[in-house]
């Protein structure tokens, strides 16, 4: 006998941020499968393409997208995919965003400007979004408004801090987005 059973219902979220942020490192300490990463070693064909500044040890790269998968429960699945952060690949995005519920923007205090394109590429398309700020090594040069004034984030726009390799962090900014998304979404009082 065969029955049929409904396919759970599937949100998608994109990662993006600059390069060498913790793109990567974020969908794969949330995933709870193998992530997919389209990793590849750098070469001497980046110098002068790709900015190695505060990531000179940086040795592979995205080149084309990290992809990664929650299960809530049976009914609901969240699927993430990872942008790559060089300027020279950034036309994946158009096709990475099709049909995402929202975004983290994961940003670098050490190069916040790294970071400009992926707010400014969510916003455009009124996609919502977090920022998660990744303290490398546990560092964090800057306070809260300090970031919030330097990226020119709505207020509405949540901020974490913390560090992406750490599971626990990932899941609290993926908590924050959907909460995030269910203020935007809940009906006006």
């Amino acid at each position: 006998m065969i029955t049929s059973q409904a396919a759970p219902a599937a949100l998608k979220i994109l990662v993006a941020g600059g390069f060498g942020v913790g793109k990567t490192t974020l969908v794969g300490a949330v995933s709870e499968v193998a992530p997919l990463h389209t990793e590849e070693y750098m070469t001497r064909a980046s110098i002068g393409v790709d900015d190695l500044a505060g990531v000179g040890d940086k040795e592979t790269t995205t080149v084309a997208l990290d992809f990664g998968r929650i299960t809530i429960n049976d009914d609901l699945v969240v699927y993430l995919f990872g942008t790559p952060g060089q300027e020279r690949f950034w036309f994946m995005w158009n096709d990475l965003v099709h049909g995402a519920l929202g975004g983290v923007v994961i940003a670098d205090t050490r190069r916040l400007d790294s970071s400009f394109a992926s707010i400014d590429f969510f916003e455009s398309r009124r996609i919502p979004f977090v920022v998660a700020i990744n303290c490398f090594h546990g560092r964090n040069t800057r306070t809260p408004d300090e970031i919030r004034a330097a990226l020119d984030l709505d207020p509405h726009v949540p901020l974490l801090i913390g560090d992406v390799r750490e599971r626990a962090y990932g899941k609290e900014t993926l908590l924050a987005l959907v909460d995030h998304l269910h203020r935007l979404n809940a009906p006006a009082a």
